[in-house]
């Protein structure tokens, strides 16, 4: 599958999140060094909430236009929904998940702000989500890209979706009949990750495009331009964490229930506040009170991609602390600690985090 050949414009980003709206920055900025011509980016409103981004977006200069797409999901329409549930046989389940691919697919066409078609180069992140099935409808090449940073090391999504008969739907989706995402639409001209090695048998078109490599070619000004767009209170919000010395940033996920989650953070703060101040950095979609439940520790309630702290000139922590977020690009602490699945196995079932671990039990 090759992009457009006749390209109206060079350039279109597609981003469900923070992170994939702070990636493709750093790309565009990279892109912008060579003369590349020109970029526009696309933020789905299905699952976040961007609050003044696209004006700092648009005030950086960086894309030529910024849109909003208020992506549809599935259940927003009894039509589709009327073809996705278990009909308890994998040929009627086939049967029936063609129409579905279509439908969703069609679904999207009132929403989606921007002639997808007219770019040379369409990049969407997490095409897991209603574009990509909008995407295989109206037959455009585009280009995935990884949902977060080595993502697929610990979730093998396509795999972990299709479970059962994955050969036979990989087929139906590479003749375009069905839809999978990360790599294997027939569609898709290749998936983008960070390290391929990461990656739990990724496809075949998988390619490989490190962050620090793209890192290493931005400029001082390039750095500048990130912190203005994702910190808009830069300033204050250093002044708050330079504060807390010596620092232990710990990063929260929307792991497991509300009160197991609580206890698992309650213990990692407990490893560490003795010797440190704690700083909490929530996931964007964990929805736990942290400011309450440790009124000790310093939240930091500003939504933004944990990478662009790096951006910051001069600001380090001491360590960073995550359970499962891939930090492999973190450059603003001086050591990194990584507790990883073993430590989640303490505090619920291993097969609910161990998925992919499972696809080859």
């Amino acid at each position: 599958m090759k992009k457009n050949r006749n390209p109206e414009k060079s350039r279109v980003y597609i981003c469900h999140t923070f992170y994939h709206a702070y990636i493709a920055c750093v790309k565009e900025l990279v892109f912008r060094h060579s003369g590349n011509g020109t970029a526009d980016i696309i933020l789905s409103t299905m699952s976040n909430d961007f609050g003044s981004l696209k004006e700092r977006l648009e005030e950086s200069g960086i894309f030529g236009s910024v849109f909003m797409y208020d992506e549809k999901k599935d259940d927003t329409s009894e039509e589709v929904m009327r073809y996705h549930r278990d009909r308890g046989n994998l040929v009627l389940n086939l049967l029936q998940r063609i129409r579905y691919t279509k439908l969703l697919g069609k679904l999207q066409e009132p929403y989606v702000p921007a002639d997808l078609s007219a770019y040379g180069d369409v990049y969407v992140f997490c095409d897991s989500d209603p574009i990509g099935y909008y995407l295989n409808y109206k037959k455009i090449p585009y280009h995935a890209v990884e949902d977060g940073l080595n993502s697929g090391k610990l979730d093998d999504q396509a795999r972990n979706a299709n479970r059962g008969a994955f050969g036979l739907k990989c087929l139906m989706a590479k003749m375009g009949l069905i839809f999978i995402e990360s790599g294997y639409s027939r569609y898709c001209i290749d998936y983008e990750v960070n390290d391929i090695s990461a990656n739990h048998k990724p496809p075949k078109n998988t390619v490989e495009v490190p962050r620090d490599a793209l890192d290493a070619q931005l400029t001082r000004e390039d750095h500048a331009i990130l912190v203005r767009i994702f910190l808009p209170e830069a300033d204050r919000l250093v002044r708050e964490l330079t504060a807390a010395k010596p620092a232990v940033m710990i990063l929260t996920e929307p792991l497991c229930e509300l009160d197991v989650r609580e206890k698992l953070f309650g213990d990692v703060i407990d490893m560490y506040k003795d010797e440190y101040k704690i700083i909490i950095k929530p996931h964007p979609r964990d929805i736990l009170d942290y400011a309450a439940a440790f009124p000790d520790v310093l939240v930091i309630r500003d939504r933004f991609p944990m990478e662009v702290l790096g951006d910051i000139e001069g600001f380090r922590v001491e360590k960073l602390v995550s359970v499962i977020t891939q930090v492999d690009n973190i450059r603003f602490a001086d050591s990194i600690v990584y507790l990883g699945l073993d430590f989640m196995d303490r505090y619920e079932d291993p097969k609910l985090h161990r998925k992919t671990e499972l696809l080859d039990s």
